[in-house]
């Protein structure tokens, strides 16, 4: 029989050598922090030496953690590919996510192909309804807003670049045409318009045109096909209109663009960060989401 100490003391100290923190590695395994600190006090006590010193910068690897922090990380990767080799291959997972309607209709649905060549054993179920949108039902949120949720693992994946746009037959001899005479377009949140005109006006340095006037809209999507249609000049975060960019069938006024403040999270629960089917998809999101 193998004389050694249990896998969790043996997780638990990767993720502290991983995170170089107690409180980190707790919230990464959804346990307390005391708890972490007993499995490593346990470890160290079987291994008769210091794994961890505290110093003015933190948390720090001893000189025997550092030697056994990578070797322990090869061993767990050996049992992972040793556990895949035997693995049914054709036992699909599915990953559950929750999704706003425009990212979802109009960013996500255009990358998905890739995520699911890549990926193929993972099935995803791609929702927008609020009544699902428990962290304790569904595996990731894609949230739209200012800051991070602080009630679980939120990450921001990109934030908002706002350009104004308008249709090509409202160019004249390749002029853009005049903010200050066609309808303005506006998208309204919770009953009230965003204030991306007024953003975008500012930055152009522009105080001659009334942000208030034009149309108003519920959804992203009514503005941007009004906007196609050439019925008015909008200001759009650009990552939901690649494929108007794209075909042209949208141009851009300027080339100015105004970053935030608003931006899309990805919101994660901390007892589900550890899934080998949330780690593949969050990994997936960051990469093609800041290319």
């Amino acid at each position: 029989m193998r004389q050694l100490p249990s896998l969790n003391t043996l997780r638990v100290f990767e993720e502290v050598a991983r995170h170089r923190s107690f409180s980190q590695a707790a919230l990464s395994l959804n346990v307390t922090q005391g708890a972490v600190s007993r499995q490593i006090k346990q470890l160290e006590d079987y291994l008769g030496v210091a794994l961890f010193v505290r110093t003015p910068q933190g948390l720090s690897l001893t000189e025997t953690g550092v030697r056994l922090s990578p070797q322990l990380a090869e061993a767990f990767d050996h049992m992972e590919r040793a556990l895949q080799a035997v693995r049914v291959p054709n036992l699909r997972q599915r990953l559950r996510i929750v999704v706003p309607p425009t990212w979802g209709t109009r960013w996500l649905s255009a990358h998905l192909r890739a995520f699911c060549e890549r990926y193929p054993d993972i099935s995803l179920s791609v929702t927008n309804t609020s009544a699902h949108d428990s962290l304790a039902e569904v595996d990731c949120i894609i949230h739209w807003g200012l800051e991070a949720d602080s009630h679980c693992s939120s990450q921001l994946l990109v934030m908002e670049r706002h350009i104004a746009v308008a249709s090509p037959e409202l160019f004249v001899n390749g002029q853009p045409p005049d903010v200050r005479t066609l309808p303005l377009l506006h998208i309204l949140h919770d009953g009230k318009r965003l204030k991306v005109w007024e953003n975008w006006l500012a930055a152009m340095g522009r105080d001659d045109v009334d942000a208030a006037r034009g149309l108003e809209f519920s959804t992203l999507d009514q503005v941007i096909h009004t906007a196609v249609a050439g019925g008015g000049l909008a200001v759009i975060d650009r990552q939901m209109i690649e494929k108007e960019l794209a075909n042209a069938s949208l141009l851009p006024i300027t080339p100015v663009e105004v970053i935030g403040p608003y931006g899309y999270w990805l919101n994660v629960a901390h007892d589900k960060q550890g899934l080998s089917k949330v780690r593949l998809f969050t990994e997936w999101l960051g990469l093609v989401s800041n290319p």
